[in-house]
């Protein structure tokens, strides 16, 4: 196809939203109701639900001329149609399919509706590979794209191509690719051309098809040439939208930020100073270890952010055990030397409680200027604020921040509530972000500003730090609002954890053993379980009954502690200074201990079940142990229940690589999970994938700051705005558009 000159005109994707699907023909009450069942309920849905796959009717041949082995697509007419049941309860369909020169059975396995789609006198294409059982010359699960009913009616349009688009039918829905294909094809004749929001010089620039052209052959390519072009286009419309929210948000902040400039610089960190030296330098100073170079290299970057024009917002990542706490603590304490606040929000209280223990131990013996003390300065106060802090220690605690007593703030949630007010709040940081939404960042935002929405303060500087390593295609959907810094370095003296996939019994006692010698020594285990309680419904061990079994057991003898989502604050942290003291040497807990918990004498992890674990929740698991210098070991027991589970098992087993985990992990689960907290309203990736374009995704972001820059609100960009707003909720549109 030659594509015209754009249209702003056209048809937008707008106005398709707006025509509800049962507009078109044969679209009754009865198909309205399972088109909505299945995701469909405008015109806006049907076009952009894409050909999975397409059947090339070149390689249309005669039975009578395709062979054994080969794949090919065989035009044929059902003969006879019959279903039945295997002795051990499996449905079959079996047809007889004749073409004028020959004959071939066609067996569906657990496909009963195949028989009331293709009865005897249908017509279709049968797609697949042609195999031989008893003699006789078979199709076994082919694709099919029924052509003429049993009636004699035509059931798909008259395709002047060669090329057949198949949709992803739905039998439950009772829906068939040939209903979508022709429902497709109305929708595209009535809805003449379609607008084109993305600007002609970009379309140039990326060698992209026009949207129109897009639309068309995407759906109807005359050939299998026309459809790549076609997905390339309709797959950059999809990253271009999600990255131009992300770096519009960017705009909109920058564009109303009032900055801090704080008095540091990243001197301070990569060489020595003339005179006194800082709170930052004494911090690092009196670190007992020397930092890696990637956690100087990204300290140096965020004083760098801290000093400059706009408030920074940055994103850490770092693989678990990385050294991202030192660092947070570094920004943390470069706001305490200008006079300001840091706050550090977690997602649980057992994090928060580890955090304050460690910031406070590493804050320890630091001073800062204070006319009102004798002397002229008092050491660094740290303070720990859960819901489980005391209405009396709230109290203080308020006061304390109001008047700039507290220096820095370690706490879950609770940090966001409107009681919490701070004299002069310079930096945060927000651990395991994924934990967390936008809007929290912006309650903090509004924190630095004054907690009546005044102009007197100023937009604290914000670093969001995630120990779940992300591909770096989806950080840049997930965070692409942020700056990034990776720590891609450990620190020296750290030993690789071994990790055993124990699949057999024998292998198994072994890692039981490695528990017992471990404890022996005067270290400390983890047992990891999937559930609290017991299910009927899933086969897991459940933290509760596991420790009492294995006290009876493999264990007995040993004392064995307890650690679950369900237990009381004080019992958590009592069980949690047991395992730490040694008291209780064996921890017998379920997730909750997933993040943070750091317990240096932990040497063993048994994980149970572990193939009903997520991938980035067992490498954040295993982060647990080897967190000293004692070498350390994971073992993953139980059989694994699929085969995604056997390949997350054998890639824990492999690598302890978290960036390589990440991959893996997008690999096996597919996108929409990992982007499963970005994705809002439309904006899923249908066509897009983060793996196979990752070429387009950076053309995408490069083409989104480039028209933000030149027109920051896109008040140039009309058809952009209209289309942007689409795919947002409303929400985010009002924040990104109210001006």
């Amino acid at each position: 196809m030659t594509e015209v000159a754009t249209d702003t005109t056209g048809r937008t994707l707008r106005k398709l939203a707006e025509l509800p699907v049962g507009v078109l023909k044969g679209v009754g009450e009865r198909r309205v109701q399972a088109l909505a069942e299945w995701g469909v309920e405008t015109v806006f849905d049907l076009l952009t639900t894409y050909p999975r796959r397409y059947i090339d009717r070149s390689r249309q041949v005669d039975l009578a001329d395709l062979r054994v082995g080969e794949e090919a697509v065989v035009l044929g007419e059902v003969k006879t149609s019959r279903g039945r049941r295997t002795k051990n309860g499996k449905a079959i369909v079996e047809l007889s399919v004749v073409d004028g020169t020959g004959t071939m059975a066609v067996v569906f396995f657990n496909q009963v509706w195949r028989a009331k789609q293709l009865p005897a006198g249908s017509q279709a294409l049968f797609f697949g590979k042609l195999d031989t059982y008893r003699g006789t010359r078979q199709m076994v699960n082919p694709v099919v794209d029924l052509l003429v009913g049993v009636d004699g009616s035509p059931r798909a349009r008259e395709r002047t191509g060669r090329v057949v688009p198949v949709y992803p039918a739905s039998a439950k829905a009772g829906l068939s690719s040939w209903e979508i294909g022709n429902w497709v094809a109305e929708a595209l004749e009535r809805a003449g051309r379609f607008a084109d929001p993305l600007p002609a010089e970009w379309r140039s620039a990326l060698s992209l098809a026009g949207r129109n052209e897009a639309l068309h052959d995407i759906h109807e390519p005359e050939s299998m040439a026309e459809a790549g072009p076609a997905r390339r286009r309709l797959a950059f419309d999809e990253l271009f939208r999600l990255q131009l929210a992300l770096v519009l948000r960017r705009r909109v902040v920058e564009r109303e930020a009032r900055a801090l400039r704080h008095a540091v610089s990243p001197t301070e960190v990569t060489s020595a100073q003339r005179g006194p030296p800082t709170l930052v330098q004494r911090f690092l100073a009196s670190l007992p270890f020397e930092l890696t170079t990637a956690q100087r290299r990204a300290l140096a970057v965020i004083l760098a952010d801290l000093a400059g024009p706009l408030p920074m917002h940055r994103l850490l990542q770092g693989d678990v055990g990385s050294g991202k706490t030192v660092v947070a603590l570094g920004a943390l304490l470069a706001a305490v030397q200008g006079g300001h606040q840091g706050a550090l929000m977690v997602p649980t209280e057992v994090l928060a409680e580890q955090h304050y223990l460690v910031v406070r131990s590493l804050t320890d013996g630091l001073v800062v200027p204070d006319p009102a003390r004798l002397g002229g300065e008092r050491p660094v106060t740290v303070a720990l604020l859960t819901n489980r802090t005391t209405a009396s220690e709230r109290t203080r605690l308020h006061q304390g921040l109001r008047e700039g007593d507290v220096d820095i703030l370690v706490g879950t949630h609770a940090l966001l509530t409107d009681e919490v007010r701070f004299h002069s709040l310079g930096v945060v940081v927000i651990d395991e972000q994924h934990r967390f939404g936008v809007e929290q960042r912006a309650v903090l935002r509004e924190k630095g500003r004054g907690a009546d929405g005044s102009t007197e303060g100023a937009d604290p500087d914000l670093l969001v730090m995630t120990a779940t390593p992300i591909p770096r295609t989806a950080a840049m959907v997930v965070f692409g609002d942020l700056d990034m810094t990776v720590l891609d370095e450990l620190p020296p003296g750290r030993v690789p954890v071994t990790t055993v996939w124990a699949r057999t019994p024998l292998e198994e006692e072994a890692a039981w053993h490695r528990v017992r010698e471990e404890v022996a020594a005067g270290r400390r285990a983890y047992v990891v379980c999937p559930l609290v309680e017991g299910s009927d419904r899933v086969v897991a061990r459940s933290a509760v009954h596991e420790r009492e079994r294995l006290a009876e057991g493999v264990l007995a003898g040993l004392s064995l502690g307890l650690l679950h989502g369900q237990m009381a604050p004080a019992e958590k942290e009592a069980a949690m200074a047991a395992f730490r003291s040694g008291e209780q040497p064996v921890l017998v807990a379920t997730t909750v201990i997933e993040v943070g918990v750091d317990v240096p004498e932990a040497t063993v992890m048994v994980v149970e079940d572990a193939g009903r674990f997520g991938l980035a929740q067992l490498h954040q698991l295993r982060g647990r142990v080897g967190r000293g210098r004692d070498e350390s070991w994971c073992y993953l027991l139980g059989e694994d229940p699929t085969a995604d589970a056997s390949e997350r098992l054998a890639a824990m087993a492999r690598t302890t690589d978290g960036f390589e985990l990440a991959e893996v992990d997008l690999a096996i689960r597919g996108q929409g999970t990992i982007l499963g907290a970005r994705q809002k309203g439309r904006s899923d990736l249908k066509l897009a994938s983060l793996q196979r374009d990752r070429d387009l995704l950076d053309e995408a972001r490069k083409a989104a700051e480039a028209i933000t820059e030149a027109d920051p609100t896109l008040s140039g960009h009309p058809l952009l705005t209209d289309e942007l707003q689409l795919f947002l909720d409303e929400e985010e549109a009002a924040f990104l558009f109210r001006s």
